[in-house]
């Protein structure tokens, strides 16, 4: 078997070919705990900053909710609306949000309101 591929390899020697197949195969071994040792970092890294991204959009939203919470209470304090008018109103807005796929713009609802669309 060295001897046939002496001539593939450029090697001069069998013992020339075993010394660079057995630095291949070391390279390998190596090259082979290197990368399970960089695959497993890499995933530690990734698992961190995926955590560290799901904490700060859970603070964002937990904020927003807050402030939406105000501003439905004044709104509800100002105006008087009835609890079939108010169903009614969720209806609407669910079927919009799925609609529009989450894309709210106050300047649709405000034409909407204003019977502009």
């Amino acid at each position: 078997m060295c001897d046939r591929y002496l001539e593939v390899t450029d090697s001069l020697s069998r013992t020339e070919l075993i010394e660079n197949a057995l630095r291949f195969y070391l390279g390998y071994l190596s090259s082979r705990k290197i990368e399970d040792y960089l695959l497993q970092s890499l995933s530690s890294v990734l698992t961190g900053t995926v955590h560290d991204s799901e904490n700060r959009i859970a603070r964002t939203e937990f904020k927003l909710s807050v402030e939406v919470s105000k501003l439905a209470h004044v709104i509800a304090y100002s105006h008087d609306i009835d609890d079939a008018a108010l169903q009614k109103l969720h209806v609407k807005c669910l079927d919009e949000v799925k609609r529009i796929n989450g894309s709210i713009k106050f300047e649709d609802a405000y034409r909407y309101q204003k019977h502009e669309i």
